[in-house]
């Protein structure tokens, strides 16, 4: 009896399989075509899972001067010492100490939103802190080579700025670089507009509106002298604006790229006016930044190449300097410089390159006296890159520093330092623009 009703239940279950085959058959042939191509579910999971990257940079350091001291040297009228939490970055200086350095991962998602825009967004991650480095949208169908975009981003001044420094050719930024757009370049909250030109090479012509929140050359916050004798009021609005043009063309194997940036805003720094310390002071004012690069590239074959890449900034300053004393003078800055890399990609895997960076002028009048600051100021780097694939690299470098100074007299500080970083990706991450 235990045979029968076994076999019975063996029949139906074998019955009721081959009653649903056709069923699930009928589903498949809906999400087929006309033309008998398959057509994915609309709501599949997968589709709606946008490009998501992780890039984590080490690095081991090693310098002729300790933490402490290296941490507090300064250029002067250029560079000033401060914790890197007090304009609205938590996140320290990339290779800040001897030893190993955990300098961050990046974390980053990308997707179309729609046929209309497209959603970018980078999250810096520090050993202490997680902060939106950029989020912003951009238009994917306007019209006459127009195109918008909005929200946290790094602005398109300059030839590097828009580069993430995983993408830098060195293991830190062009000293002309850190001095007027400091550590974190010029990252702002706004809007850019472009047009491309509807020519036979690459013409693009740009504009933004920024709120002017750099900690080297603008600023927003307004301050208080610690008599209460001055205030400035904080700005309100956008207060940044920058232009720009760059363009790009072939000549034979020469891949020539050459652009020119400006931009102008209010400036508003405090370095301790509101507090009772020796040197506390705040300027208040306006600034105007322009620069010119230009890259040449010969591409030797499909892998090797050698690059040359140079770019010159100036920046003009008109304010008032302000001390924590009560007393209040005009402060006129007048500072250049600039950078020259030479790359050369010698294998699939090799790279080698040598920068030479200048600070060629430091002209600053406080009340109308010239404070007869250090000029020519000068820093070498060289690297030696292996990229195991293209989602890993690792780069020797060397660098010999001659444009710091410890105020302790203030004496001139050579520093030698040698660096070995390592870079790797995993994920989706979206190709940088050349």
């Amino acid at each position: 009896m235990k045979n029968i009703y076994f076999a019975i239940t063996i029949i139906c279950a074998y019955g009721l399989a081959h009653a649903q085959e056709p069923a699930y058959k009928s589903a498949t042939e809906r999400r087929r075509n006309t033309y008998n191509e398959p057509i994915s579910a609309p709501f599949a999971q997968g589709k709606f899972v946008p490009d998501i990257s992780l890039i984590a940079d080490f690095s081991v350091a090693g310098r002729d001067i300790g933490d402490e001291r290296y941490a507090s040297v300064e250029v002067p009228g250029l560079i000033h010492t401060h914790g890197h939490d007090e304009h609205g970055h938590e996140y320290a200086a990339l290779n800040a100490k001897n030893g190993f350095n955990f300098n961050y991962a990046e974390l980053s998602l990308y997707s179309v939103v729609d046929p209309y825009f497209d959603l970018f967004a980078t999250f810096h991650i520090g050993e202490d802190s997680f902060e939106v480095e950029e989020a912003f949208f951009t238009t994917r169908s306007l019209p006459l080579g127009l195109q918008l975009k909005a929200g946290k981003f790094l602005s398109s001044f300059g030839r590097i700025n828009e580069q993430h420094s995983h993408y830098w050719d060195f293991a830190n930024q062009p000293l002309v670089y850190k001095a007027f757009l400091g550590d974190h370049g010029l990252l702002e909250k706004g809007i850019r507009a472009t047009f491309l030109a509807p020519i036979p090479f690459y013409l693009l012509i740009g504009g933004e509106v920024l709120s002017g929140e750099n900690e080297a050359s603008f600023g927003t916050e307004g301050f208080e002298d610690v008599t209460k004798t001055n205030a400035v009021e904080d700005a309100i609005g956008p207060e940044l604006y920058t232009g720009y043009i760059k363009t790009s063309f072939d000549l034979g194997n020469f891949v020539v790229l050459m652009g020119g940036s400006v931009a102008c805003g209010t400036t508003r720094i405090n370095h301790g006016v509101d507090e009772v310390t020796n040197g506390g002071h705040a300027i208040n004012g306006n600034t105007s930044i322009i620069g010119g690069d230009l890259t040449l590239k010969y591409l030797i074959d499909s892998y090797r190449y050698i690059s040359l890449q140079s770019e010159y900034l100036y920046r003009v300053f008109d304010g008032d300097e302000y001390d924590n004393q009560g007393a209040k003078a005009e402060l006129e800055k007048k500072q250049s410089g600039l950078y020259t890399q030479l790359i050369l990609r010698f294998g699939q895997r090799w790279r080698a390159g040598f920068r030479y960076d200048l600070i060629n002028k430091n002209e600053i009048k406080v009340g109308g006296a010239d404070t007869d600051l250090p000029e020519n100021l000068v820093r070498y780097t060289s690297m030696l890159e292996f990229d195991p694939s293209e989602f890993a690299r690792i780069r020797l470098q060397y660098g010999h520093d001659r444009s710091s100074y410890l105020y302790e007299g203030e004496k001139k500080k050579v520093n030698n330092e040698l660096l070995l970083q390592v870079n790797m990706a995993i994920g989706a991450h979206g190709a940088h623009s050349f």
